[in-house]
């Protein structure tokens, strides 16, 4: 057997990813909340690291700089597929399975909503250590002030540009997750979802469970910040969120309607 023979064909992958989501959609309540606090952290864990690479970066260009966070942050999402965690954005791939008539609407509705809250907690919970410990002190300030740049130029989107950045999002999100399905090693996996997770991060889209973190940490240590910025207030946090989400859930069910279209019928069983 060669090393591609392993590959699923993509008719096969197909019916993997809605295996997967099957099974995501029955698991228990208090796994659900579980995995999806963990998953809200490791998502922000990614956020914390590429605020690291953005902090100081005005001196190297500006594609460098965001495709170095992008890479750095792809460490959130292969927490997520290979450790084990639920997250919503990913999960959307659920709305493939549901016309596929594998998941009922409701089961899928509840599922997608208990994750949601669930990494809500777990960006807060990362938001509130990571501003207790100083992280905004590091470079100097620069980490801070990094993290305050970003949460600004997020929420001076407009509402129609944060759902179309969401859309843009969550397709290379889910797409970095279906390719990762595809692979049976750590390795594999990781390679599969750098690329996807790298090029939307490194595009500035707008990605919801990673806002919780990054508008949670930048509302939580502007107290702790002297440099002058306006502060960032709860509402400016949800007029990101309400949008980013909405995008993220029309990317997410592209991907999977696009490809129950293509392979629903001659997927295997």
């Amino acid at each position: 057997m060669t090393g591609t023979a392993s590959l699923p064909q993509p008719d096969e992958l197909y019916g993997n990813v809605f295996d997967a989501c099957q099974d995501k959609a029955n698991l228990p309540l208090s796994k659900m909340v579980v995995l999806g606090t963990l998953a809200g952290i490791y998502i922000g864990l990614g956020g914390l690291f590429a605020t690291v690479a953005l902090a100081g970066a005005e001196g190297i260009a500006f594609g460098a700089g965001q495709v170095l966070a992008g890479m750095v942050f792809s460490l959130g999402l292969a927490l997520v597929l290979i450790a084990g965690a639920e997250l919503f954005t990913g999960n959307t791939l659920m709305l493939g399975a549901v016309a596929a008539k594998r998941i009922p609407l409701m089961r899928a509705i509840t599922a997608l909503s208990v994750v949601y809250v669930a990494n809500f907690a777990g960006a807060i919970l990362l938001a509130g250590v990571a501003a207790v410990s100083g992280f905004h002190e590091a470079g100097d300030g620069a980490v801070g002030r990094a993290a305050m740049d970003l949460a600004e130029t997020k929420t001076a989107k407009t509402f129609a540009t944060t759902v179309a950045s969401g859309v843009l999002a969550n397709l290379l999100v889910c797409l970095a997750v279906w390719l990762a399905y595809a692979a049976q090693s750590v390795a594999g996996k990781i390679i599969g979802l750098v690329l996807p997770v790298t090029a939307f991060v490194a595009a500035g889209l707008e990605h919801s469970i990673a806002n919780m973190y990054l508008l949670s940490y930048a509302y939580l240590a502007q107290g702790l910040i002297d440099q002058g910025t306006t502060l960032l207030s709860l509402g400016e946090i949800l007029a990101n969120l309400l949008p980013a989400t909405i995008g993220n859930i029309l990317g997410g069910a592209f991907v999977a309607l696009a490809y129950h279209a293509a392979y629903g019928k001659s997927a295997p069983a």
